[in-house]
């Protein structure tokens, strides 16, 4: 199974902090990347879950080796490879209209919605 996210970036530079050094460029962030890789590996899941479930990211492994530019269409794709356990596990590459940007593999877990929420609330 194979499944597409897409987006375009958007935006000016991720400005983090007064210190220039600690600031980013105006080109797709590694982090938007990771975030369409894990949508396309959750869409192959939406077909597995009950009522009540939902699918989270639990590890993530990849390499992003080129700049993408504002404005220009970004899409990832996952292809469901194998189960390690409980972890369902993908591969992923994106890929802007210059050719391929990043890949590496991705790992998803079916958890309770409830129970994870309620998880995160005892972290407070």
């Amino acid at each position: 199974m194979t499944e597409l996210a897409t987006g375009r970036v958007r935006g000016a530079a991720l400005q983090l902090g007064d210190d220039l050094r600690d600031n980013f460029p105006a080109v797709f962030a590694t982090t938007r990347m990771i975030a369409l890789m894990e949508l396309a590996g959750a869409r192959i899941l939406h077909p597995l879950l009950q009522p009540g479930e939902m699918s989270v990211g639990a590890h993530v492994d990849v390499s992003h080796t080129a700049a993408t530019p504002i404005g220009a269409k970004v899409a990832a794709t996952a292809t469901y490879r194998r189960r390690d356990g409980k972890l369902f596990v993908f591969d992923v590459v994106a890929h802007d209209p210059a050719g391929e940007i990043g890949r590496g593999t991705h790992k998803r877990a079916i958890v309770s919605r409830d129970r994870l929420i309620a998880g995160a609330v005892k972290r407070r």
